[in-house]
């Protein structure tokens, strides 16, 4: 037999784990692969399906396919007996015959699969002898780890006889005497660091401070000793020197902009900062709102997950509303708020925060007024929270609609709806997965795209959406596809319009009820809005 490549894949023809024994491009086996799940017949029950070049080999593995790719010459025998192999192997390694499981433990199966077969041709092996090579126990390896812990140890052993030998020329060196006057000995090379009163002698490379007693023990007048004098530090040489210069060009950089820029890709080049600004100085906050002495900023951002069919999965807002107080004559204040909510999104005020206040008024206060706020800092003082399952909370609607054509692509269709029209949605784009190395023909296309080859996405970007342009579509053909290729889809915009209905109303001061003059932001986004 000649086996072609073994692959783990879905029962909708996605691909897990492939693994290629003869020499093939790229684009074959992702045909042969993809062609697959078109071939399945529903309501009869076979282990092999044939085209007119190769024949597929299966097996279901639950929600999984165990396929083997073979020629049609090939003994039809043998091939399912490889392909139990195979399907033992799976096991092994995985807990589970699920999809997560086998991506997490792609590489062993790998492993696992050239043992099974090598250049198209099956191995006399079992399932043991398989771990066993997957898990590669060399005795050449442990003789290896032998020695070098033998050599280890003679090491260890060589340094405790030196430093007996050493600590014994100490000891002789003690005996003998020693002057004031430190030369060259016997031992070796000596020098005399001096320091303040102190003179440590350095002999044979280690210090000999414990020499001390035989120097006290010296009739040596240290006053009559004059300080050697100190030898000048040697010139540097002339040669240039390289060292690192920051802000300079590196060539491998600039070669790889260029590369990219041949590529069509546009590269923004962005200057290096200044060093004029003090380095104790803090970046001011990225706003432009222009920020009065009391600043409020009401930040919102959603979690959305929906189901390729419909049905909300999951649905969480999260808020934040902040204080920043520039001038200590507004530290004392209260803050109203306009609240239009009927959803029921739950709100929680900071622990000193006057609650009662709030409950009743929709007003954010001190529980002590005589207290002021913190000055020159963000002060979180309001959050809240909505969850829920009801589809008519979601701002923005999706619907991708891919379908097969007689090609062997998919011709899709996708739309948006805005729901929510009070709501304004800046730079929106939406980013569609697609097959690797497919170029998309686009057909029609509300707004603008962007095909990246590098991550394999189409992206649509649409600078608003309104009440004006609450609706609009696009459509595209993909070869070589199948409608799972372009899920998940990934969701992106902001908007200055709060989801929650929440406003500041006016600021009002303690002392005498007046109001102050304040400024307010609002900032509105996705954490993540998905389509699975």
């Amino acid at each position: 037999m000649v086996l072609i490549a073994a692959a783990v894949c879905t029962k909708a023809g996605k691909t897990i784990v492939s693994r290629q024994f003869v020499e093939m491009t790229k684009a074959r086996i992702e045909g042969l692969l993809a062609a697959f799940p078109k071939l399945m017949t529903s309501g009869k029950q076979h282990t092999f399906v044939e085209t007119d070049s190769v024949r597929y080999v299966y097996q279901p593995l639950e929600k999984l396919y165990m396929l083997l790719i073979t020629t049609k010459a090939s003994n039809i025998l043998e091939d399912l007996e490889t392909l139990r192999m195979f399907s033992k192997v799976i096991p092994e390694y995985c807990r589970s015959l699920e999809e997560k499981e086998i991506i997490e433990n792609a590489f062993d199966l790998i492993f696992a699969f050239d043992e099974i077969v090598a250049l198209g041709y099956r191995e006399s092996v079992n399932l043991s002898q398989i771990k066993s090579f997957v898990e590669m126990d060399s005795h050449e390896e442990k003789v290896y780890q032998a020695v070098r812990q033998t050599q280890e140890r003679d090491a260890k052993q060589k340094m405790r006889e030196r430093a007996k030998e050493l600590q014994r020329q100490r000891m002789e060196q003690k005996k003998g005497g020693i002057s004031g006057r430190v030369g060259l000995g016997p031992i070796g090379s000596a020098s005399s660091a001096e320091g303040f009163g102190v003179s440590t002698t350095i002999i044979g490379g280690m210090s000999s401070d414990s020499m001390s007693s035989s120097l006290n023990s010296s009739t040596v007048n240290i006053g009559e000793i004059k300080p050697t004098p100190a030898v000048p530090a040697p010139k540097q040489s002339g040669a240039p020197r390289k060292a690192l210069k920051l802000g300079g060009k590196s060539r491998d950089a600039d070669t790889f902009v260029d590369q990219l820029k041949n590529e069509g890709e546009t590269v923004a080049s962005t200057p290096l900062p200044t060093a004029t600004a003090s380095a104790g100085a803090k970046a001011k906050p990225v706003s432009d709102v222009p920020m009065d002495d009391v600043h409020l900023r009401i930040e919102d951002k959603i979690v959305v997950r929906i189901g390729r069919d419909g049905g909300l999965q999951a649905f969480e807002l999260s808020g934040l509303l902040t204080l920043r107080i520039s001038d200590d004559k507004f530290g004392r204040i209260k803050v109203q708020l306009d609240n239009a909510d009927q959803r029921g999104i739950q709100m929680q005020t900071h622990p000193n925060v006057d609650k009662e206040l709030f409950r009743n008024q929709n007003q954010i206060g001190l529980k002590n007024p005589a207290k002021p706020f913190p000055l020159n800092t963000d002060v979180g003082v309001l959050k809240w929270r909505y969850q829920t399952q009801d589809e008519s909370a979601v701002p923005l609607t999706i619907n991708c609609w891919p379908s097969e054509n007689a090609e062997g692509g998919c011709d899709v269709n996708i739309e948006y709806e805005l729901e929510h029209l009070r709501l304004e949605l800046h730079d929106v784009c939406i980013t569609i997965p697609l097959p690797m190395g497919i170029t998309p023909s686009i057909a029609e296309c509300d707004g603008d795209y962007n095909h990246d080859s590098r991550k394999n996405t189409l992206q649509w970007n649409l600078p608003v959406i309104d009440a004006s342009t609450k609706q609009g579509s696009m459509e595209f053909t993909v070869p070589n596809s199948i409608p799972g290729d372009f899920f998940p889809l990934d969701v992106t915009f902001s908007s200055k319009i709060p989801y929650a209905e929440l406003a500041p109303a006016k600021v009002l001061l303690v002392e005498d009820g007046s109001e102050a003059k304040f400024s307010a932001e609002t900032v509105f986004y996705t954490d993540k809005f998905e389509i699975v």
